[in-house]
């Protein structure tokens, strides 16, 4: 069995591994990432998204333990920040949770000269919304509560709209703390965007990187808004589900009008996923979402992370092990065990697209 040693300096996630099993996992690594044709060198940095993270642990283990002459390093400072910092040429690539706009994809010059940035979609999952409500172990909610909720429009948990979704739960009377992300943040649009596309006579402000609602409380990345939400009784969050997971939160069903609440789960994500439309021109691969789809299954709050990368222009010393790492990233490989980390996998339609682009780099 291979034990990870993490290196952590200033946050930034640099894995690598050391073997108990006689090589073994290294054999297995290298299986895994064998159709990534490892780079014979080179440091890749990138920054951004903190909805990835924990897929980005996991892929650069996997990549450094297979090709160990290249080292990835991954800070996960949230999506506003790994963009400004890829755009002014501090990273080889950015990690966010919303694509960067046709409008915006000219770099700082120098940074992607003859190019401009496209976004390559390398993950996906829900947007779990975690609670602390004691006593009540199955909570329902839709679009229109949660826009009231979050707006400081709905304040305690025994509401009647809160009770009209919830008619078994025994509802407390007790003050909502809602809390938001207080840093510019690609889940915090994700889940404007779901809830200006779902209930827009509620919900009227713009799906914005930062916090548009009133009142509420704050908290900076997804880590620390999972963990105020766990340790503040009457609380309720947005971020991953993996996030829910690791501090073994309950999370909100959402009443989409279907025949069943759904659940957030890797499964019901995916089916989200699949229904996208790439609405990115030429090798930019943003995708569109159905936010008020009702298909039976299908949760609706859902974000895509994508890589930001120069389609032409990018940096000779980080392109070969840039381009190596990507398409290990979005291999079947690469893409297999994110559920297993409560992410869901790219439709393999998307991912062999991601590929062929991947390939093209310049």
């Amino acid at each position: 069995m291979a034990a990870a040693v993490v290196a952590a300096t200033g946050g930034v996630l640099s894995w690598r591994w050391q073997a108990d099993d006689g090589g073994s996992g290294a054999s297995a690594a290298s299986s895994a990432v064998a159709r990534a044709d490892c780079a014979r060198s080179g440091k890749v940095p990138g920054s951004g998204s903190t909805a990835q993270q924990n897929a980005m642990k996991y892929w650069i283990g996997q990549y450094e333990r297979a090709c160990p002459p290249v080292r990835i390093a991954y800070n996960p400072l949230g999506s506003g920040a790994g963009v400004a910092q890829f755009m002014r040429g501090a990273t080889a690539f950015g990690g966010s949770d919303t694509p960067v706009k046709p409008e915006n994809a000219k770099p700082a010059q120098g940074v992607c000269p003859g190019g401009r940035a496209i976004n390559l979609p390398m993950l996906s999952g829900p947007i779990a919304l975690g609670y602390n409500v004691p006593g009540v172990e199955d909570l329902v909610l839709d679009a229109r509560t949660l826009a009231r909720i979050f707006d400081s429009k709905i304040t305690t948990w025994d509401h009647p709209a809160i009770r009209r979704l919830n008619p078994k739960s025994v509802l407390p009377s007790m003050p909502i703390r809602a809390v938001h992300r207080s840093d510019d943040s690609g889940t915090t649009q994700n889940f404007q965007a779901y809830l200006a596309g779902a209930a827009p006579e509620v919900w009227s402000h713009p799906a914005e990187k930062a916090w548009q609602g009133r009142g509420g409380d704050s908290a900076s990345g997804s880590d620390l808004a999972a963990r105020t939400v766990n340790s503040t009784t009457g609380s309720i969050g947005y971020f991953e589900l993996s996030f829910t997971t690791r501090f073994h939160m309950k999370s909100a069903r959402i009443d989409t009008g279907g025949s069943e609440p759904v659940p957030a789960t890797t499964k019901t994500a995916s089916a989200g996923i699949a229904a996208a439309e790439v609405v990115g021109a030429g090798k930019d691969m943003t995708l569109k979402f159905d936010y008020r789809t009702s298909a039976a299954g299908t949760y609706p709050i859902v974000l895509v992370a994508y890589e930001i990368v120069c389609d032409k222009g990018n940096a000779p010393d980080t392109l070969p092990a840039l381009k190596s790492f990507l398409t290990y990233t979005a291999s079947r490989a690469g893409q297999r065990p994110l559920s297993r980390i409560h992410y869901a996998p790219l439709p393999e339609s998307v991912a062999a697209e991601v590929r062929e682009v991947v390939r093209t780099l310049r």
